[in-house]
């Protein structure tokens, strides 16, 4: 059975406390299973939510600061391990192809999966269904954009009306149009345009127009909310967003649902809901407060 829903592996910023290890985000949806920002302890969280490496077809790293790609090492190496049978694309900043290298090859092992770099080498970028958004960071960084293509959602009733049943509904969707009885019925006449699923991952940015061209109209923005609103200032500073700055994010995009995670670890695990109301006074949607092995199911199509 196809799932859509993300898996929440880990879900703190710069350093894992008792609580919450270093970032790492599995998006599943339908045979994809897109990994995110595997840091340190990865592998582990992986085994603890029972994510197989063999689920992995992508790994997207928005940059390489440690906490978002120290994991990268053994994701990859479990994935020859496990002798995944399918290539695994490899999405990064193209101007951090070193670390990228150091990373795959930190360690000896041997390699038998297939591990295919796709660098990221400017705003806009495209690999089939992910595209890429320049963020605001002390350092090159990208946010990504997972987008289904849109479809047709049939209509019942309106087959039912135009007399189209069994095998010629298959038919009339593969060729457009079906004559029947002396008439032509066309595929517009007995569906509606079925808009495509969109998932948006916003990391370490500051507000910017490439958070917010990358999170539009996204049914699931998965967005850093490192700092609360008072410490504003430090977040600036820093290249990150605020639980505020995320809400508004959110809104601005016409976000669906909205998930913060990567969480300083100056505040303590039991205010987390306090990030969630802070973004809930400016984005009017629904708000997940991210932990550790957490399942966020997409929300329903359109």
């Amino acid at each position: 059975m196809s799932r859509r829903e993300l898996v929440v592996l880990g879900s703190a910023s710069q350093t894992p406390t008792r609580h919450r290890n270093h970032n790492g985000y599995l998006l599943r949806f339908d045979t994809d299973g897109v990994l995110f920002d595997p840091g340190e302890g990865t592998q582990r969280q992986m085994t603890h939510a029972g994510v197989a490496a063999a689920e992995l077809t992508r790994i997207c790293i928005t940059h390489f600061h440690g906490d978002h790609s120290l994991g990268l090492s053994a994701v990859l190496q479990r994935l020859s391990l496990d002798a995944v049978p399918r290539p695994v694309r490899c999405h990064y900043p193209a101007s951090g192809q070193a670390f990228f290298e150091r990373l795959r090859y930190s360690t000896v092992y041997h390699e038998r999966a297939e591990v295919v770099p796709r660098p990221v080498l400017a705003d806009g970028w495209t690999d089939g269904p992910m595209s890429a958004h320049v963020l605001d960071h002390r350092i090159d960084c990208f946010g990504y954009r997972y987008t289904e293509p849109d479809g047709i959602r049939m209509l019942p009733d309106r087959l039912a009306a135009a007399g189209v049943r069994g095998p010629d509904i298959s038919r009339l969707q593969r060729e457009g149009s079906l004559e029947l009885d002396g008439r032509t019925v066309h595929l517009a006449d007995v569906s509606e345009p079925k808009p495509g699923q969109v998932v948006a991952f916003v990391m370490d940015t500051r507000p910017c127009a490439g958070a917010l061209d990358c999170a539009r109209d996204a049914d699931l923005l998965v967005a850093e909310s490192t700092f609360r609103a008072a410490d504003a200032d430090i977040a600036t500073r820093y290249g990150h967003l605020t639980s505020t700055d995320a809400g508004r994010l959110a809104a601005a995009a016409g976000v669906r649902k909205l998930v913060l995670t990567h969480f300083s670890q100056r505040y303590p695990y039991s205010e987390a809901d306090a990030f969630g109301e802070e973004a809930a006074e400016v984005f009017d949607g629904e708000i997940h407060v991210a932990r550790d092995f957490d399942v966020i199911p997409l929300p329903r199509r359109r």
